[in-house]
């Protein structure tokens, strides 16, 4: 029998059972002390980016993700940018990034005047395939000075960007070994996956720095937001000065040592923010329990199956994403419209960066799994209050 789009939205239904009002692909969960600490965030007048729970904010994420450091700023895009920079990612210099990411991935390294290079990705974890990278660039480039030289375009190419897509981590071992062998840094995308752990390590740990969004359909949100996260104290130190407006101390003085940028969150959203980590492993178990129900019933189902995670991988399942067994946009279609029109939100997955008209010209590997998968994948609502069913 082929599968149907009714099909699809009749084994959502099964699992989150039947809801009056729209339901999400992922909405924010408030139950804790958010009105509380917000309130004192305004009782106090302290609203901006200066105030108690900013450092509160990155000391207790330094301590969930188990890093040393967290600067927290305004958004994930922002953090990306100044991991880019620390990183010592150059004007016209090439960073190496999935095709399949959210569009901040390429936009952050194009702030740095920096070329985006998209790499295929492992149908397995869905992020950077670590196997066809390193068969990659072991044809299109050589070793120079230390350096990773693109033979083709003659660039340097300085950094890897692995994006844990729907919080699903990367092969991150073989992936670090071969930053290792081609000089690369590795600055991780984990925009979508606190919660998330690669061998008990918490995504966002193991390259030189990680970028973290509490975007309001994060796992966590501070409404708006985000946090570089390191190891490295001096890196950490140059991340909250420069996303401070490079402003040196003094007592009433503007003095501005070098071009920074006003990324740092506000209290106001730090204060949400650390309410929200207070409930994060509520969070994570209830949608760890949603994924494992939308498994189950999906397995009845012909020609669809829900990706899951990995062995050695904890993910967060930030957005549960159902697999067509082949690239199908017109049954794609279907799924969308019917399921959006019945009220429960569905999603494809971004366009593939390399075909956005400003990134067609781009250097890429050959992106055919990609290509595929943009007619493959469809998010449904992945919400931690989702636990009805029927």
């Amino acid at each position: 029998m082929n599968l149907t789009s009714h099909q699809i939205l009749k084994t959502i239904k099964r699992v989150i059972g039947d809801h009056e009002s729209f339901v999400p692909l992922h909405e924010p969960t408030f139950g804790g002390n958010e009105w509380i600490y917000v309130k004192e965030c305004i009782d106090e007048g302290w609203v901006s980016s200066v105030g108690s729970y900013v450092d509160r904010f990155e000391r207790e994420l330094a301590e969930y993700i188990g890093v040393k450091h967290a600067v927290a700023v305004v958004n994930g895009t922002a953090a990306l940018h100044i991991s880019l920079l620390l990183a010592g990612v150059k004007s016209k210099e090439e960073v190496l990034i999935p095709s399949i990411s959210f569009v901040a991935t390429a936009n952050a390294v194009t702030y740095c005047g920096a070329v985006p290079h998209f790499i295929e990705v492992s149908t397995e974890t869905l992020g950077i395939d670590p196997n066809l990278l390193e068969q990659y660039l072991n044809d299109i480039s050589y070793r120079k000075d230390g350096q990773t030289i693109n033979r083709i375009t003659g660039r340097i190419i300085r950094a890897v960007v692995p994006m844990h897509t729907f919080g699903h981590p990367v092969d991150m071992e073989p992936l670090l070994e071969v930053c290792q062998r081609y000089g690369l840094v590795c600055i991780e995308d984990a925009a979508e996956s606190l919660g998330s752990t690669y061998k008990n390590q918490h995504a966002g740990s193991m390259g030189l720095l990680g970028a973290i969004s509490f975007n309001g359909n994060k796992v966590t949100t501070t409404g708006g937001g985000g946090a570089i996260v390191t190891n490295n104290t001096e890196i950490a130190r140059k991340a909250k000065h420069l996303t401070t407006t490079a402003k040196l101390p003094h007592k009433w003085a503007f003095i501005h040592d070098e071009v920074g940028y006003n990324y740092r969150m506000p209290n106001l959203n730090a204060a949400l923010g650390c309410a929200q980590l207070e409930q994060i492993d509520t969070f994570v178990n209830k949608k760890r329990a949603l994924y494992k129900k939308y498994v189950q019933e999906f397995k009845s189902v012909e020609g669809v199956l829900l990706f899951e995670e990995k062995t050695g991988v904890r993910s967060n399942c930030w957005l549960n994403a159902l697999i067509l067994d082949q690239p199908n946009k017109l049954l794609l279609d279907e799924v969308l419209e019917l399921t959006n029109s019945n009220g429960l939100m569905t999603r494809p997955v971004w366009t593939p960066l390399h075909l956005l008209p400003m990134y067609q010209d781009m250097p890429s590997m050959p992106l055919m799994r990609t290509e595929q998968l943009q007619y493959q994948i469809i998010n449904i609502p992945s919400s931690p209050s989702l636990t009805g069913g029927r």
